[in-house]
């Protein structure tokens, strides 16, 4: 069976390359709302923590029609971290436009997804966007997008792509460089229909649905998303659940659901290269495959990189757990982990010995971080430990995995760049021109000396440099990195912190708390100007007598307190502390609340 009214493909780019923008653009001139205006920027990027951060974390489909073919959109992530997301996003698809930015050209992220699109057989649109911006050389970026498939093995077939020359902002698309002063995306909309293989399957076959995304709605529960590879699927018809471990369930979908636009549309059966939604299957679960109960045919199961990070994430034992959070529980936690695991395939969660205490795993800071965000906003309280690598250890010797980094640095900091990375044991292995005034540095470093870099790179270049690095393999483990030392100002008592005591504070090293902070013994509350801890009151108050009123302490000036955000304290936490997350606050705390047990527990180490 040729499907030649449909055609399903992946938007794949490097983070802020215009993807999403792209698919606005196109849902806009789909003729598919009336006021297009109303849809706004970035549509597909719902979550709240996407629009903060300006990148797209979860893959989203959608679907417009064109010359009545129906084209089904899967909007994927950049950032390698979400790698898992562009993984199986790319078993639902039979094409994919890359988007690359005509002025930038292709960058780390542009290699991983465009490594990951080929080796999965897809056929691709280029797309060179930001056309409109000065500075776009869209020749020499072409030649480095052919350099690019050349070095990633493209075959015949792939090498031979298409090219479109785009301003997803404007709207406009043109099989010409000079793009015209009104337009519209029509040229790319033809170029899916043209060069985007149609789906083509057996509809009599034994049913295959492989679930590569699961939802939920408030009204029919759980929702797996999928396409059908073979046979016929209609509303009320028993099917049966392929699990990972072989069991088959025998169930029925209560209702089939369709995109169209931003909305879902009730379906009464489904075929060959249909992009479905199923309600009504409680226990599926991504990788399982919807088949035929009498002829069954699973399917292979997804496959991902695996995890590279690891935290320990466990019950809120501060003094001031359960004063925020709605959800402080070691049952809560493991729920909503254990939930998150079921579509989230790049991550893993563990149970530990304590019954209080999980084991999450995932591609990197970035990918735990975006989590616990989301949790924290969700009203859970927790505490986690320091990041650490996961360690291979086969017969040959413990393996470690490395990464390749990529940094454009303004030039006047190249020098102090390098220096910090010279601890951390990188190797550098390029050295170019990223622009005027721009070096571009590539480094390969392990995993481990990549901790906690990111907010030392960003200080040093003043928020100048930009930073990217992907998984490069495991190599024999290099030895320890020696860690700067670094002394924290520990809270001695609780209380809430006064002007006086931070004025007194301040000149040990840099707070991290403003007067009025509620503060607990054990609680970290700046970092020590020396390597050492060092336990200070900054709850004391100033003396008062008659002489010294209580308005004494107007007088005092103090230097703004460097707040920590999630990701800087995760980055910023040492193997004796935890990071303390709640709905409204996150803390860092020495592991060890009760200072006398610290300083046992130090002579145990030092002895």
């Amino acid at each position: 069976m040729e499907r030649k009214d449909i055609r399903n493909i992946a938007i794949i780019a490097h983070v802020d390359h215009g993807k999403t923008t792209l698919v606005d653009g196109m849902l806009k001139q789909s003729g598919m709302f009336r006021d297009p205006s109303q849809l706004g920027e970035r549509v597909m990027d719902s979550n709240d923590l996407e629009r903060e951060r300006g990148i797209t974390i979860l893959a989203k489909n959608t679907a417009i029609t064109y010359k009545d073919v129906l084209i089904n959109i899967v909007d994927t992530p950049g950032h390698a971290d979400f790698g898992g997301e562009v993984e199986r996003i790319l078993s639902m698809v039979d094409g994919a436009l890359l988007v690359v930015d005509a002025n930038e050209g292709p960058m780390p992220q542009t290699r991983y997804v465009l490594q990951k699109a080929l080796k999965a057989g897809i056929r691709p649109v280029v797309v060179l966007n930001k056309m409109d911006r000065e500075g776009a050389r869209p020749e020499e970026v072409l030649e480095q997008v052919l350099e690019l498939f050349i070095d990633l093995e493209a075959n015949d077939e792939q090498l031979d792509f298409p090219v479109l020359y785009a301003s997803a902002k404007q709207g406009i698309a043109s099989t010409n460089p000079r793009l015209p002063l009104e337009g519209n995306l029509e040229p790319l909309f033809d170029a899916i229909l043209e060069h985007i293989p149609y789906p083509v399957g057996d509809a009599e076959a034994p049913l295959q649905i492989l679930v590569t995304t699961l939802d939920h709605d408030d009204y029919v529960g759980r929702l797996a998303i999928g396409r059908v590879r073979q046979g016929t699927l209609k509303t009320g018809q028993t099917v049966a659940v392929a699990h990972h471990d072989g069991e088959l369930e025998r169930t029925r979908p209560s209702k089939l659901f369709g995109r169209m636009g931003l909305k879902r549309t009730e379906l009464e059966s489904v075929t060959v290269g249909d992009i479905v939604t199923l309600a009504g299957l409680s226990s599926v679960t991504i990788g399982d495959t919807i088949t035929d109960p009498d002829n069954p045919a699973p399917l292979p199961p997804i496959t991902v990189d695996e995890p590279t990070l690891t935290i320990l994430v466990g019950v809120n034992t501060s003094p001031f757990a359960g004063q925020e959070g709605t959800y402080v529980t070691s049952r809560h936690l493991r729920d909503r982990l254990f939930r998150e695991q079921e579509r989230n395939v790049a991550l893993r969660v563990e149970e530990t010995e304590d019954a209080e205490v999980f084991r999450v795993s995932g591609r990197g800071e970035l990918h735990i971080g975006i989590l616990l965000e989301e949790m924290r906003r969700e009203g859970y309280e927790m505490e986690v430990s320091k990041p650490e690598v996961i360690l291979r250890e086969p017969p040959e010797g413990l393996m470690e995995p490395m990464e390749r980094l990529f940094l454009d640095v303004p030039d006047e900091y190249v020098g102090a760049v390098m220096e910090l990375l010279g601890p951390r044991r990188a190797t550098m292995v390029a050295m170019g021109q990223a622009g005027p005034g721009q070096t571009r540095l590539e480094f390969v470093i392990s995993a481990r000396g990549l901790l906690g870099f990111r907010s030392a790179f960003i200080n040093q270049t003043r928020g100048y440099g930009i930073m990217n690095h992907l998984f490069e393999g495991y190599e024999p483990y290099g030895g320890p990195i020696d860690e700067l030392p670094r002394g924290a100002l520990v809270a001695i008592e609780t209380g809430v912190a006064t002007s006086y005591a931070l004025d007194n504070a301040q000149e040990r090293g840099v707070l991290f708390i403003g007067p009025g902070t509620p503060v607990y013994a054990g609680m970290v509350v700046g970092e020590n100007s020396r390597p050492t801890d060092l336990e200070i009151n900054v709850c004391k108050k100033k003396h008062v007598t008659n002489m010294r009123n209580a308005n004494a302490e107007e007088g005092i000036r103090l230097t703004p307190p460097r707040l920590l955000t999630l990701d800087q304290a995760l980055e910023y936490v040492k193997a004796d502390e935890l990071v303390e997350i709640t709905p409204k606050n996150v803390r860092l705390r020495k592991a060890t609340l009760d200072p006398h047990q610290r300083k046992r527990e130090r002579i145990q180490r030092q002895a």
